[in-house]
């Protein structure tokens, strides 16, 4: 039996989706996204509309398929057998895609191609982590779960002793070689930190023998990837940019320090970048939305009367840019008053996330 004969008789209907924000619709439809953030079981939902027969699903990542084999037969294959839906996951466009009525790609770098819809995926936001969470009581419970373990579908359910591993063993299948994950570790470590790559690249070479270009590039294939994010400053490109990841917890996966501030605001981040196209910080802010006029600080433990020399700080900022309103996320705290004619409200995250 040929590699197309085994991707043809694979079957979907039994897969127990829930459901997520984004969805397939458009039957030419290619979806970008972090390694493990859903992509799949998005195509799955959407063959589940379909007969068996119907459609021709070929992952390129599974080592079973002959490339070649299929490079070769697919067109004929497609037509010979008259195939309405054709699905190619982690696909490289390294071969012409035969003519079909629905053809859904799934890829890690973003590509766009007249007549297809691109879709964006990212991991679970906490709304979505809800739904996804069988295990917790009360959302008190669920939220130190997303914290702790992070936001990836497959972990929800997974036993926590085995959530590290799984982590750790993801960072290793994202990069080729130990060079690469050095490298994503390192910028792993400094999330919610302003540093530069030079300053980055500068103390990696001191752990491990590396070429610049080889750090840059790597860091660059990471952005286009959407597993790290740099985030600018308003209005100044050429400053330092802050670092996110697209999990929060590979933090805890890479090291035994904790950096309980840097966790919850990369999860902040996560959700912004989910509402808002244009996210920036600023001096003494974490992150500023223009387009909502909105300025947002993280402070996991909030304390009015310790935060008011950070106030007094963040106030000019707020004057300079004219903004009316500052959000405070916490943990737990929940507060709402004015510091001078400024209106702050303090949220615990899973309050804020979910309004």
């Amino acid at each position: 039996m040929t590699s197309l004969e085994f991707c043809h008789e694979i079957e979907f209907s039994k897969i127990n989706f829930i459901e997520r924000k984004i969805r397939i619709t458009h039957p030419k439809t290619i979806i970008q996204g972090a390694p493990k953030s859903g992509k799949s079981f998005l195509i799955y939902d959407y063959l589940s509309n379909f007969e068996n027969s119907d459609y021709l699903y070929i992952d390129l990542d599974d080592c079973r398929n002959d490339f070649d084999e299929i490079k070769e037969n697919i067109e004929e294959y497609v037509f010979r057998n008259k195939i309405k839906v054709i699905v190619l996951e982690n696909y490289l466009f390294d071969f012409k895609i035969p003519y079909c009525d629905s053809v859904i790609i799934s890829t890690k770098e973003k590509k766009e191609f007249k007549g297809y819809k691109n879709l964006f995926l990212t991991p679970l936001d906490f709304e979505e982590y809800l739904l996804h969470d069988k295990r917790n009581q009360n959302i008190t419970h669920s939220f130190n779960s997303f914290l702790k373990y992070g936001n990836l579908p497959q972990t929800v359910q997974m036993s926590e002793f085995k959530i590290l591993m799984n982590l750790q063993n993801l960072i290793q299948i994202i990069n080729k070689d130990i060079t690469s994950e050095e490298i994503l570790k390192i910028l792993i470590f400094n999330i919610d930190e302003k540093k530069s790559l030079n300053q980055l690249y500068l103390n990696l070479k001191l752990k491990i023998k590396i070429s610049k270009d080889k750090f840059y590039e790597q860091c660059n294939k990471f952005e286009n990837e959407k597993i790290i994010y740099f985030l600018e400053k308003y209005n100044q490109k050429k400053s330092v940019k802050k670092i996110y990841t697209y999990n929060h917890a590979f933090l805890s996966a890479i090291t035994h320090k904790k950096k309980f501030k840097n966790e919850l605001t990369n999860i902040i981040f996560l959700e912004l970048i989910n509402k808002y196209e244009d996210v920036y910080y600023l001096d003494y802010i974490d992150f500023y939305i223009p387009f909502e006029n909105l300025a947002i600080v993280s402070i996991p433990f909030f304390n009015s009367f310790m935060m008011q020399s950070q106030l007094k700080r963040i106030k000019k900022q707020l004057e300079e840019y004219k903004i009316k309103e500052l959000i405070v996320i916490t943990v737990s705290n929940n507060e709402h008053f004015f510091y001078d004619e400024f209106e702050v409200n303090v949220l615990p995250f899973y309050e804020w996330a979910l309004s």
